[in-house]
């Protein structure tokens, strides 16, 4: 409750002229007209009479009937002292000449902000003779504490009870023409052009939406762009006019700086008045449409970058990305001045919206089109990304625009480029090999002998890293050109020499190369539920027991014991969402692991070798397609080496990926000793919050470059943001922003399917999907949805339901009979490594995870990419009961 002031330093009544210390009281209305009369604006003449008058205006009696609460019974009783009656009568002396009337409306203090402009909320009263401007200023103050006030402060969470209004007293305009102007688009968020609204005689009828108006647009170059006339009626405004109204506008809103909605009138000489101006406060999260666009995508990036990412790694990875694409487009001999041009585009290959890491599309065109043959290459890089939906035509124009200049150079580059691909093949075996070597010498360093380090070492050590790999990441980024190419060119040939019209050939030719590390874990895993189901209490104990208990029954059990250390040595940085340096990995916590391996342990097929399916699927796809080219030698011989070149790819590609992981984990396992040694130094509060600083705040911090050194407040505001983050939808899978991207109301973009190849029609039918067959079989078995694997026990024999996938599921792989995923492509991990082990999988189908639920139950075929919900029969029913 508010409580009565006393007499106050502010005067009872203010004049226009207004000292700067006495805004402040007076609301936004009254401040705004005060500014902008200071300025020279055209304002009809007024005073104010400031909130303090009310409480100056109460008796005793009134005031401590406020201080208890019954604000009706003020209400009801409140009137002007005898000495503010006169004190306004002496200003409506001055004010009024001859038979005008006047304007009383509130000026409330919080009205008319860029938060709440309170519009149409409290009373207004025009046209209002010198005789009644007493009675009107009462009932403005009384119209501040309306039902309607209270529960407007409600919806827009302020406190119920108000403080009273101010009521502004304006001499009235004799308008012939009146309205509103705002000197940007309310609706459309476009900046350039002024919107002038208009109507005969005064503004109040088009205000408060009893007439209609007539309407223009004026644009930054002060012309008319659109024109709405009132329907059978004579303009109102002439051109001029309108002009005249939008200069208006925008002079507010360059002196307010930020976008102004004005109530103007003209009188009958023909002279323009403004009345009052505030700011549009629809224009706080709307973007401009004329602003520079800007498509924002995902695609496969969230199989690594899945939900909220942290300040931390979003920096580390636009970093890294940057660096490693700089490298990329030198090896493809693109120009020095080229790239050097581009800096602004590298820099942005990737943006952090709501928390959530998407590329930024355009700017990977753009890298794309340094390259030269633009238009050959394009589709290679939308298959790197997982893109399918093609740019719109005009904004690839712009991409590609060129000279014949320009198109003469580009032919010359593509001779060099030819010649830097024929090198670079060549070469490639060579370059993995060193790559591996200076890998093994980087991380050499035992990851225990980091705890011994001093802050400025372990720094240090990471822009060594980065020196040594980040920027010289040659081997993979030729490696997956090449696999890209090599894949893309079998699928084609497997398609046309082939006779493939399922689409699934170059898969099968693929699968069960062997030699490709993804695979092992599982590998792994099956080996060790094998050795635990040899103990069946053993293998309970990895179900049920805590941590702490299984690791004192693991010493009784040597050999398991021996075999899990040998998984945690090679495979511990890999965990869900093994690209995040905040992932808790299986160092720090095994459990997903061990109940994995105890889930497995129990079930008939631990007690089995992997099954060869892999090998058998690789000949039968080998025999089909002999079969095809065995009357075509030549053919013959260029298949086989395009497949030789795609299996080679296409293994290296998931080796030199789980390279990666080991590179990301050490500079996990940095950054983790950086937040102890900030910890130890009370700079942060506890040693997981470095995951909250950006890494140019960490290094700066070091070396004396950062221009903020409390850290605990950064971390403080962005553990604020990110909690809201967390509360908040993503912007989709595919948006588009225009000129600054934050904040931002996301134009939604037709969404990529996520997919590298099209696939086939299919009618829509509430029981059947289509996506695309990563490995053939057909499964028919209920289905177990889980969205957080991490907490998730999959019942061996179920079908694996799953939004995405990284390489952190492929703990449950080895349960399932089938795999189901609604993102990923052909050469996705979970696509890549269900070949290999020869689970029947189906990726890319739309809205699946909000299709099924726990307990359906589906066929799937993984050659036709066709998923079926089904009624099981009572054998079925009986298997897994």
């Amino acid at each position: 409750m508010a409580s009565p002031m006393a007499r106050s330093s502010v005067p009872t009544l203010i004049a226009a002229a207004i000292a700067p210390h006495h805004l402040d009281h007076l609301g936004g209305k009254a401040r705004s007209l005060a500014l902008l009369a200071q300025e020279g604006f055209p304002i009809p003449d007024w005073f104010v009479i400031p909130p303090d008058a009310f409480f100056a205006s109460l008796s005793n009696t009134q005031q401590r009937q406020w201080e208890r609460g019954d604000i009706e019974a003020v209400l009801a009783t409140v009137q002007l002292s005898a000495e503010q009656r006169e004190a306004v009568q002496q200003q409506l002396a001055v004010l009024v000449q001859g038979e005008e009337t006047l304007a009383v409306r509130s000026s409330a203090l919080d009205e008319d902000g860029m938060a709440h402009s309170f519009a149409g909320q409290l009373e207004s009263y025009l046209q209002v003779a010198p005789t009644d401007v007493v009675e009107m200023i009462v009932a403005v103050w009384r119209s501040g504490f309306s039902d309607r006030i209270r529960a407007y402060r409600r919806e827009q969470g302020l406190a119920e009870v108000p403080q009273p209004p101010a009521v502004l007293v304006q001499r009235m305009v004799a308008a012939q023409m009146a309205g509103v102007a705002f000197s940007a688009d309310p609706v459309s968020g476009r900046r350039n052009l002024a919107v002038v609204s208009a109507v005969r005689g005064l503004g109040e009828a088009l205000v408060s939406g009893e007439a209609d108006a007539e309407t223009w647009r004026v644009d930054r170059q002060e012309m008319i762009a659109q024109y709405q006339p009132l329907p059978k009626a004579a303009p109102i405004l002439n051109e001029l006019q309108a002009i005249a109204i939008a200069q208006l506008a925008r002079r507010a809103a360059l002196h307010f700086g930020r976008p102004q909605d004005i109530e103007w009138a003209i009188d009958a000489k023909g002279s323009l008045w403004l009345l009052q101006s505030r700011p549009i406060t629809t224009l706080a999260t709307l973007a401009d449409p004329d602003g520079g666009l800007t498509l924002w995508d995902n695609s496969n990036i969230a199989e690594s970058y899945g939900g909220i990412t942290t300040p931390l790694t979003f920096s580390f990875a636009r970093r890294a990305y940057e660096a490693v694409y700089r490298e990329f487009c030198r090896l493809m001999r693109v120009p020095e001045e080229a790239i050097a041009n581009h800096d602004a585009t590298f820099r942005c290959m990737l943006g952090l919206v709501r928390g959530r890491i998407y590329y930024n599309l355009l700017n990977w065109y753009r890298v794309l089109a340094l390259l030269p043959g633009f238009q050959v290459n394009r589709r290679f890089m939308e298959q790197m990304m997982g893109v399918q939906e093609e740019l719109p035509a005009d904004v690839l124009s712009t991409l590609n625009a060129a000279t014949f200049g320009d198109k003469l150079r580009d032919s010359l580059r593509l001779g060099n480029t030819i010649l830097g691909l024929i090198g670079n093949y060549r070469s490639l075996p060579r370059q993995i090999r060193l790559f591996y070597q200076r890998l093994d010498t980087a991380l050499n360093l035992p990851p225990a002998a980091l705890a011994d380090y001093r802050l400025e070492e372990l720094t240090a050590y990471y822009h060594d890293l980065e020196q040594q790999l980040l920027t010289r990441w040659d081997a993979p980024l030729i490696n997956d050109f090449f696999a890209m190419v090599f894949y893309g060119v079998l699928r084609k040939l497997t398609a046309s020499w082939c006779g493939d019209t399922a689409g699934t050939l170059q898969n099968d030719l693929i699968s069960g190369e062997g030699g490709m590390v993804s695979a092992e874990p599982a590998q792994r895993v099956r080996y060790l539920a094998s050795l635990a189901a040899s103990r069946p209490d053993f293998a309970k104990i990895l179900q049920t027991a805590t941590l702490p208990q299984i690791q004192q029954a693991l010493s009784d059990f040597p050999e398991f014991h021996q075999a899990f250390a040998s998984y945690l040595e090679k495979f511990g940085d890999r965990c869900l969402e093994e690209l995040k340096l905040e992932s808790a990995t299986l160092h720090d916590d095994p459990l997903m692991l061990l109940r994995s391996i105890g889930n497995l342990a129990t079930h008939p097929s631990a007690h089995l070798p992997a099954h060869p399916f892999a090998t058998s699927l690789r000949q039968k796809a080998e025999k089909q397609a002999q079969q095809a080219l065995r009357s075509h030698p030549i053919r013959r011989l260029i298949f086989d080496w395009v497949l030789k070149n795609a299996r080679n790819r296409v293994r290296d590609r998931e080796n030199l990926r789980f390279e990666r992981t080991r590179v990301f984990g050490r500079v996990r396992r940095i950054f983790l000793e950086v937040g102890q040694r900030l910890f130890a130094l009370d700079a942060l509060s506890a040693p997981r919050d470095v995951f909250y600083l950006n890494l140019e705040e960490i290094l700066g911090f070091v070396d004396g470059t950062t221009t903020c050194t409390d850290l605990k407040g950064l971390v403080a505001v962005r553990q604020a943001e990110f909690d809201h983050y967390h509360q908040m939808e993503s912007a989709g899978d595919r948006f588009a922003t225009h000129g600054s991207v934050h904040p931002l109301i996301p134009h939604p973009s037709t969404k990529s399917t996520d997919t590298d190849t099209p696939t086939p029609a299919l009618e829509e039918s509430p029981d059947r999907r289509q996506g695309i067959g990563c490995c053939p079989g057909v499964v028919r078995a209920p289905v177990q949805v889980i969205t957080d694997p991490k907490n998730a026990v999959l019942q061996p024999g179920r079908i694996l339901v799953a939004e995405r996938t990284d390489p952190g599921w492929i703990l449950l792989f080895p349960a399932a009979s089938g795999l189901l995923v609604e993102r990923g492509s052909l050469l996705s991990h979970s696509a890549i490594v269900s070949r290999e082990m020869g689970i029947p999988a189906i990726v890319s189908i739309p809205k699946l995870t909000r299709w099924l639920k726990d307990g359906d139950w589906v066929a799937l075929d993984g050659s036709t990419g066709v998923v079926r919900r089904i009624e099981p029969d009572a054998q079925e029913l009986l298997a897994y009961s």
